[in-house]
């Protein structure tokens, strides 16, 4: 082939205009429609707004439905509930059975509609810091719920018997009088046999309650709120709860043995000892007097009464005196230090004290009796409160008006009158067993207790129905603020009484312990103006271990009369954990070395204090256990016979005060 026939290929430059001949003879450029353009933009931007509107408005309706209805009708119906709680309680001061049963069923209805609304936010339950607070406000509700129903078994249990603790209906009436009194007492009886059959599930329904409560942690919420307490009523309420469950549970085996108590299935014969709290000793008081009772289905014999020493001459005393005792004391101990009957209530524990008592009571004559009760003044106080002026044949009338020579309830200054009986009974010499003198009431000091208690059981089996409940608190406050003690033969007489904590018992207990005992070794009656004020701070080291402070302030409040008031011999035992170290003691003027007894550590020691003086004891000590993570657990139990010591507690988190009116269990955390 011919070279210049070949095809030549020519390479383009980048330098050459594109060829933009189309087949269809066009050039190939676009033309860009600027109209179109626009109002696609303005489409796609339109999408957007609706797809950002409609998100917007779906996290609307979720908000509405999951958080702010709920939020709504849980704020509403917790108002409902809380004026159900008020309408409740003003049930209960109605005295009228149907009244409460029905508000009870309101109550739980309205509770329920709670429930179902908080229910709706449970997802926040799992949300982090906002969880645990739904969880707790769960918790209050459910444990609401089974107060609820404890409180529904327990009005099904009584209602059959609701007129003997003042409960009844519109329609209900009872007569009053001496004749209605057996009745009421017999149907007393039969409310304790027709409760136990439900004990079990209310004592279940009750526990439940506690659980819930004791799973709210009251440390993560604010002391108060724009004025209003916060943490102090939860921690409140969680102790009413965890109290109530205690009680419930201690009382079943006490109504269990109820029926021997009460002498049901027989008579029983009870020794009855008066302390005089206004003399404190260690279960209570001075023994002062004492009787023999008789309880027959549920029914008490008259009291007599007579003096301790008349018990006490036919008592040769063959038992070695504690030495603080012979110390102070002196008087007999000085010719013998043998304990006499009537200071053998030297150990704290009430049944230790009552072991001794007994056993030496039957060298005198004291025998045959199924169990003692020990009674102080405060229980003739709490009764007359409610009764008003009574009359005692041969002896007056008696009274809580406050009687000015003594600054005191009248009926106390009449029974410290007679049981105080000064100067020498004179007889004659030319006559014999002719009396030339003596001072007034010498020959019947103290039978007064007897013809007393006659006279306030009368006047209280007599009462109208309205006045019951109001006796029944009497009786009640008497037990729990230890007034009244019980000491039972039986043995499972005295299970029930223990369980219920009316034994006058030295506790055990897994954690911090406190128990402060005074006993008056020979000061008159001081102990009616002396005040007593308890503080404690506790300190938490790293590793762990506790440290604390104890300060016991005593003030004699009234000024030297010769009489009731005079300078104060006193002997304190502190009863602290098992083990505890001692470091420091301050303040006592005749130390007593530390032991052990009752299971526990005792710092002991004595003082005098002189009226209108100040006296205080400062103990530092270590605990023998160490606290985990912070927790710390105390109970502080309370002397039988005291009236309210202040108690203040400092825990480094804060400062928490109370009167010690029972004992008491605190939970808490410290800090280092």
């Amino acid at each position: 082939m011919e070279e210049n026939k070949i095809p030549q290929i020519k390479p383009k430059s980048i330098l050459d205009p594109p060829d933009l001949k189309k087949k269809d003879g066009s050039n190939g450029i676009r033309k860009i429609d600027l109209n179109k353009k626009s109002g696609r933009l303005r489409s796609l931007k339109r999408r957007r707004v609706v797809i950002v509107l409609s998100i917007f408005l779906l996290f609307v309706i979720l908000i509405s439905v999951f958080l702010v209805t709920p939020l709504y009708l849980t704020y509403k119906n917790s108002k409902e509930t809380l004026a159900r709680v008020h309408a409740l309680r003003a049930s209960f001061d109605s005295q009228d059975i149907e009244q409460v049963e029905n508000e009870i069923n309101l109550f739980n209805q309205s509770l329920l509609k709670l429930d179902g609304s908080y229910s709706r936010l449970r997802w926040t339950g799992y949300l982090p810091f906002v969880g645990v607070y739904w969880r707790d406000g769960k918790a209050g509700i459910e444990a609401s719920k089974y107060a609820v129903e404890t409180a529904a078994l327990v009005v099904e249990a009584v209602k059959p018997y609701v007129d003997i603790i003042g409960f009844g209906n519109k329609t209900s009436e009872v007569a009053s009088g001496e004749e209605t009194a057996n009745d009421r007492i017999e149907f007393l009886v039969h409310t304790i046999e027709g409760v136990l059959p439900k004990m079990d599930e209310i004592v279940s329904k009750a526990k439940l309650a506690e659980g819930e409560l004791s799973s709210i942690d009251t440390a993560r919420y604010p002391k108060e709120f724009r004025g209003i307490e916060i943490r102090a009523k939860l921690e409140k309420l969680i102790d009413l709860g965890s109290e109530g469950a205690r009680l419930l549970s201690q009382s079943k085996p006490l109504l269990e043995a109820a029926p021997y108590i009460l002498g049901i299935d027989g008579e029983r014969t009870y020794l009855v000892l008066f302390q005089n709290d206004k003399e404190l000793r260690p279960t209570g008081g001075f023994i002062t007097a004492y009787s023999i009772m008789k309880v027959n289905n549920g029914k008490m014999e008259q009291v007599v009464s007579s003096d301790i020493y008349n018990l006490d001459s036919n008592y040769i005393p063959q038992i070695a005196a504690p030495e603080p005792i012979i110390k102070y004391l002196k008087g007999p101990y000085v010719l013998s230090p043998k304990m006499r009957l009537r200071d053998m209530n030297w150990s704290p524990d009430f049944k230790e004290s009552m072991d001794l008592f007994t056993k030496e009571a039957e060298d005198a004559g004291i025998d045959g009796i199924d169990g003692i009760i020990a009674v102080d003044t405060q229980v003739v106080v709490y009764i007359l409160d409610v009764l008003g002026e009574i009359g005692v044949p041969g002896y007056g009338n008696f009274s809580t008006k406050t009687d000015m020579r003594c600054e005191c309830p009248q009926v106390i200054y009449e029974l410290e009158s007679f049981a105080d009986v000064e100067g020498p009974v004179v007889w004659s010499e030319n006559e014999p067993g002719k009396i030339v003198y003596a001072p007034d009431n010498y020959d019947n000091r103290k039978k007064i207790v007897g013809p007393l208690m006659n006279s306030i059981i009368s006047n209280a089996l007599g009462q109208e129905k309205e006045k019951l409940p109001l006796l029944f608190l009497a009786g009640w406050k008497s037990l729990t603020e230890k007034h009244l003690l019980f000491y039972m033969f039986d043995e499972k007489a005295q299970t029930g009484v223990e369980a219920f904590n009316i034994a006058g018992r030295v506790l055990d207990f897994d954690g911090d312990y406190l128990y402060i005992n005074d006993a008056n070794l020979g000061g008159r009656k001081s102990n009616l103006y002396t005040t007593v004020e308890v503080s404690q701070m506790i300190e938490l080291e790293n590793d762990g271990s506790i440290i604390k402070t104890l300060d016991i302030t005593y003030k004699n409040t009234k000024d030297y009369d010769g009489w009731l008031n005079s300078v104060l011999p006193n002997w304190t035992r502190i009863y602290v954990p098992k083990g505890s170290e001692l470091i420091s003691v301050n303040g006592f003027e005749d130390e007593s070395e530390v032991y052990e007894e009752l299971g526990k550590t005792v710092f002991s020691g004595g003082f005098e204090l002189r009226p209108l003086g100040v006296k205080k004891i400062s103990v530092k000590y270590k605990l023998p256990f160490k606290s985990k993570g912070g927790n710390y657990k105390l109970m502080i139990q309370k002397q039988p016979g005291v009236d309210s010591p202040l108690y203040t507690i400092d825990t480094g988190k804060g400062i928490e005060e109370f009167f010690l009116k029972t004992d008491k269990i605190l939970d808490f955390k410290i800090e280092i």
